[in-house]
C-alpha cells in the first residue's frame, strides 16, 4: 500500500513537472497541420497516464505538433488486450503503426520518439519551415 501511494505521489509530480515544462508545438500552416493529421491517422500510442516513459513520448508528440490517438492500456481493458495479443507484451509505451494493412509494434520510449522525430521532424512536407515557401 506504501509503495503505491509512493507511485501515485510521484507520478503526480511527473505530471505537474510535464504540464508546468511542456514544449510548444510547431507553427504550421493548416494544410500542413492536415498533412500531419492525416498522416498519424495510423498510429496510435499504448500508454500509461503516470508512466515516466510515456510521457517523454508524448512530450515529443507535444513537440512535433503530432495528433496521435492515445490508448489507455492500464484502465481499458480492450486496449491492454489488443496490446498483449496483437503487440505480444504488457508494455508501454507501445507505437502501433499501421501501414499496407499490417500493424507494427513498436516499443521502447527512445525508438518510438527516434521514429516521431525521423518521420515527422526532418520531412519537408509537414515542418514549419515549408510553410513559409
Amino acid at each position: 500500500m506504501i509503495l503505491r501511494s509512493v507511485r501515485w505521489v510521484l507520478g503526480q509530480i511527473i505530471l505537474f513537472v510535464d504540464w508546468a515544462t511542456r514544449p510548444r508545438p510547431p507553427q504550421r500552416t493548416p494544410e500542413a497541420q492536415a498533412a500531419v493529421d492525416a498522416e498519424t491517422q495510423r498510429l496510435a500510442l499504448y500508454q500509461f497516464r503516470l508512466c515516466p516513459f510515456c510521457v517523454k513520448v508524448r512530450r515529443a508528440m507535444r513537440r512535433l505538433g503530432l495528433n496521435i490517438e492515445l490508448r489507455d492500456a492500464l484502465n481499458d481493458p480492450q486496449h491492454k488486450a489488443a496490446l498483449v495479443e496483437q503487440g505480444g507484451q504488457h508494455k508501454v509505451p507501445c507505437l502501433a503503426i499501421t501501414e499496407n494493412g499490417e500493424t507494427r509494434w513498436l516499443y521502447e520510449s527512445t525508438e518510438i520518439v527516434a521514429w516521431l522525430e525521423a518521420h515527422f521532424d526532418n520531412n519537408p512536407a509537414f515542418s514549419a519551415d515549408s510553410a513559409k515557401n
